[in-house]
């Protein structure tokens, strides 16, 4: 009788962790089916990568945990961020958002162009809530990413993408590779960075909501947002009309700003193959090798365009669920009226 009970006992007990552990892995599968995002974490200092751990989630590019890679080249405990982890230099608090990109893909073209400056950075993990965490509001009192805390001026927290780009221009573009001095270059590129944080940024990342991620399919967001992104999507194909970058005869800030959104089109509904003149402006600076770094920091996205039309080829059922996506999409416009015009 005793074994008995013992064996009972002991498939009670199996039984009991097994349950769960089939729930998490169901639960884990059908997300994983839904949204198709898997990506490996990895984190840099300037340009190392050093791979860190596999993640699915739910349709976004959320990396897990943050493994800091200290200033003397050691890697500390992986461990969720809840301090700054450096003491000199650059330390850019980040996420693999449009916004996020901003400033790793100047970082990256500033190093590569001078060979500094050296930085190091933290993956905030969005999704976690880190960013709203008193040791990252004191240096970002918005609690959004990302923000760049410069050691070596007093700890300075600054964020913001478009005051991140101004202020690696002042401090680090000595030679104005990619910002100006003088009217109208100047004044344009203030215009065009502006443009995309008062407009751009703001309008894509309503379109993306509405779209994609928000629970109810509610068409008049989704088309007025879309709709509204198309538009500025028109008014940058018009100015690069004729001209290889927004400003002047070089690329600048101006073009890192838009770029980065720019670069996540499909995700939101846009389709850029119906601006000509902004398609070959985004393949030529998606070229570019710090480009290419930059928006793999602090991990590889899969919101990119280019990861975007991989996936429609390679991920089995991801193609199907974009055209119901796009199907949505349209009935929203044709229920509202929806017409294309820009400006």
């Amino acid at each position: 009788m005793l074994r008995i009970l013992k064996l009972l006992a002991v498939l009670l007990l199996a039984f009991m962790i097994r349950t769960p552990l089939i729930q998490i892995s169901r639960t884990a599968s059908y997300l994983y089916r839904v949204t198709g995002a898997s990506q490996s974490v990895n984190h840099f200092v300037g340009t190392r990568v050093i791979p860190i751990i596999e993640t699915k989630v739910l349709g976004r590019d959320f990396s897990s945990t943050a493994a800091a890679w200290k200033n003397n080249g050691t890697m500390s405990e992986q461990e969720r961020p809840h301090k700054l982890i450096a003491d000199k230099g650059l330390e850019l608090l980040t996420f693999g958002t449009p916004n996020g990109h901003k400033a790793s893909i100047y970082l990256e073209e500033l190093k590569e162009a001078y060979g500094k400056p050296s930085y190091v950075f933290q993956s905030i993990n969005i999704g976690q809530n880190i960013q709203k965490e008193p040791w990252f509001t004191e240096k970002g009192p918005n609690g959004r990413i990302p923000v760049l805390v410069d050691h070596d001026n007093g700890g300075l927290g600054i964020m913001e993408g478009s005051a991140i780009l101004s202020y690696l221009s002042r401090h680090f573009d000595k030679d104005r590779k990619f910002s100006f001095t003088e009217d109208p270059e100047l004044s344009e590129s203030e215009q065009w960075v502006a443009w995309q944080h008062g407009g751009l940024g703001p309008m894509q990342g309503q379109a993306n909501h509405f779209y994609r991620l928000a629970k109810e399919r509610i068409p008049y967001p989704t088309q007025r947002y879309v709709g509204e992104t198309e538009r500025l999507y028109g008014i940058l194909d018009k100015r690069l009309e004729g001209r290889t970058y927004l400003v002047g005869e070089k690329y600048s800030i101006a073009d890192i700003a838009n770029f980065s959104w720019v670069n996540v089109a499909y995700v939101a509904g846009v389709n850029l193959d119906r601006f000509p003149n902004l398609h070959k402006w985004w393949e030529r600076i998606s070229a570019r090798p710090a480009v290419q770094r930059g928006t793999a920091i602090p991990s590889e996205s899969k919101l990119v365009n280019q990861a975007y039309k991989k996936r429609l080829t390679d991920e089995e059922g991801f193609r199907e669920k974009e055209d119901e996506l796009k199907s949505l999409a349209d009935k929203a416009k044709e229920q509202y009226g929806y017409k294309y015009a820009s400006p």
